[in-house]
């Protein structure tokens, strides 16, 4: 793949990065911090997102076998850019009139309007995973296996770029709002705000996915074949049949729950036990942004090459976990400084786990079917990032019930300190993986599950 068709394409993950910090970011502080939700209410609405994520096998899958227009990937890609950036702009709306149904404590209208919320992050849910798994399916498509590492960690630093312009953008554009809690004025500027983002975004994906892919793209006759001869349960018994895809299915799982677990509470951490206002919290996520692409940087050019994927992932856990011990420890002292900067060390540690978990999923991954196994490896993400949220917000809530409103702190501790010991549990499945295992395994009963296909 060529430099620019490279950059072109990453702008997509960009993009996503760009509304992962105002969702999970802004539009979360906001619910909890100025229009009070409940923590549990906002994380388990949120975590909808992410429940829909066994729908990326089935995209996966569909994807592989059923072009459109003789190409595989990109108007599924336009697809579900399109749903996306249009539920995005309801999604303001809908959070006000679920903030009015509260305050009425009509029992009615809060059960109808969270419904509501909850509907629409799942459509959101949705149309994230029909873009986004036939797009990672595109890369692998577009690359052969030398090129792959080099675009991962492009793309993956472009997520990043997404993530701190994002940041970025809302800290300039809700300055103004600082201190307003009149929900009118909060509901008008956050409109017009997300209706420029949509627009924006949406024009961005058309021009990086357009015309990149070609109409026929050069496969063997292996991988034609897999693609048209194994339907979507022989996929998933060919996933089951290795135990190495469940070790690591299960080390994603937990690797990302211990990324993301603080992700619905972190903002009101800084407002709650800093004194933060909106436009400062939003920028912790510009700080653990800018470290995180640090790291990505660090460890694709130097850190994983040097010491391999096994040691550099061990190792991005480990400073994953005393990152967030030192949350805690910033807490204690409630020095903005020292927040801002054990976010940059939280992003560094993160990037170098991150670089090294990805270049392990290539590894782990068939090009006859790169569609299925993204949407396996991106169902392992999405379901600890739902539980992530539903369990984050949760913690918070019991922390809070035995410390008392008055006393933030350790209701804060106590969710950094769970989330501490879910990574150790992802450094011991770790130790239990072997690439040339998954290999041996999963190449074997395609090929047994080729012949069947023929034979019928």
């Amino acid at each position: 793949m060529r430099p620019l068709q490279l950059a072109r394409l990453s702008l997509f993950q960009g993009c996503l990065g760009c509304l992962a910090v105002i969702f999970a970011g802004m539009l979360n502080r906001v619910m909890i911090s100025e229009l009070a939700f409940p923590a549990l209410l906002v994380g388990g609405a949120l975590a909808f997102e992410q429940l829909m994520a066994p729908a990326r096998v089935m995209f996966g899958q569909v994807s592989d076998r059923w072009p459109l227009r003789g190409r595989h990937r990109t108007p599924y890609i336009w697809m579900g850019t399109a749903g996306f950036c249009g539920l995005a702009t309801l999604s303001i709306p809908v959070i006000f009139a679920t903030s009015s149904a509260l305050q009425s404590g009509a029992t009615m209208a809060i059960t109808g309007w969270t419904l509501c919320l909850c509907g629409l992050f799942s459509l959101y849910g949705l149309a994230i995973s029909a873009a986004s798994t036939p797009y990672l399916a595109l890369v692998i498509d577009l690359t052969d296996e030398s090129e792959r590492p080099r675009a991962v960690g492009i793309i993956w630093c472009m997520l990043t770029i997404g993530i701190i312009a994002g940041a970025i953008a809302i800290s300039f554009t809700t300055r103004s709002l600082d201190g307003i809690s009149d929900p009118e004025v909060l509901q008008a500027a956050l409109q017009t705000f997300m209706n420029r983002v949509a627009l924006v975004i949406g024009a961005i994906v058309l021009l990086a996915t357009i015309g990149i892919e070609p109409t026929s793209r050069p496969l063997s006759a292996g991988n034609q074949a897999s693609r048209q001869g194994v339907t979507l349960r022989q996929s998933w018994a060919l996933i089951r049949s290795s135990r190495q895809i469940l070790i690591f299915f299960g080390f994603l799982l937990c690797f990302t729950l211990g990324l993301f677990l603080q992700d619905p509470i972190l903002e009101s951490y800084g407002a709650e036990v800093f004194g933060m206002p909106i436009s400062k919290t939003t920028l912790l996520n510009a700080f653990w942004g800018t470290g995180t692409l640090v790291g990505l940087l660090i460890a694709g050019l130097w850190f994983t090459p040097t010491f391999g994927k096994l040691r550099s992932a061990r190792t991005g856990c480990w400073m994953i976990l005393a990152s967030l011990l030192l949350l805690v420890a910033a807490g204690l002292i409630e020095n903005t400084g020292t927040l801002l900067v054990v976010m940059v060390l939280f992003g560094l540690s993160a990037g170098i786990g991150t670089n090294s978990a990805l270049s392990l999923m290539l590894d782990l991954t068939l090009p006859q079917l790169a569609g299925t196994f993204v949407g396996v490896w991106g169902l392992a993400q999405a379901m600890s990032r739902a539980l992530g949220k539903v369990i984050g917000g949760g913690l918070l809530d019991l922390g809070r019930l035995v410390s008392g409103a008055d006393q933030p702190l350790p209701a804060f501790a106590f969710v950094f300190v769970i989330e501490a010991g879910v990574v150790l549990i992802a450094i011991w499945i770790l130790g239990r993986l072997n690439t040339a295992e998954f290999r041996r395994d999963t190449e074997t009963k395609l090929e047994t599950l080729l012949m069947a296909s023929l034979d019928d």
